[in-house]
């Protein structure tokens, strides 16, 4: 599977995807927002969080990029708002690679079941370079 762009916007996510979608003529875009996942004391929702978008996606010219809002409280800088997404569906080749790209760099959200994955992690490499992990097709049903 390809790597995959994903980027975060400071709260005007759906603007800016409704805004791509135009440029690039592509289809109409499902939005999942915070308010959408499950409640649950690992997933505390603030009441400003509820309309921001917690995951969308456009196909433009072929490739698949994905969007998201910053998560309220986490820090926010442009130009640092751009991670890449390797998602696999051989779950063992996922540990590896989560294995090795954390020596020397920063675990962010440990590699563990999600609602939408049976494995997701997030880690900022030796180099700074931001991964998201995620297991499966990268399709959630939204």
């Amino acid at each position: 599977m390809p790597i995959e762009a994903y980027l975060v916007f400071d709260g005007n996510c759906r603007e800016a995807v409704l805004f791509y979608k135009e440029v690039f003529n592509t289809h109409e875009p499902k939005f999942m927002t915070f308010g959408d996942s499950p409640d649950g004391p690992e997933h505390m929702q603030l009441p400003e969080m509820k309309d921001l978008i917690m995951h969308t996606r456009l196909v433009i010219n072929g490739t698949t990029v994905m969007f998201s809002d910053n998560f309220p409280g986490m820090e926010f800088t442009v130009g640092n708002n751009i991670t890449l997404a390797y998602v696999s569906d051989d779950a063992e080749e996922l540990k590896a690679v989560y294995s090795k790209l954390k020596e020397g760099g920063r675990v962010d959200m440990e590699l563990q079941e999600t609602f939408w994955s049976k494995l997701y992690g997030q880690v900022t490499d030796r180099f700074g370079i931001q991964w998201q992990l995620n297991y499966g097709d990268g399709n959630v049903e939204m």
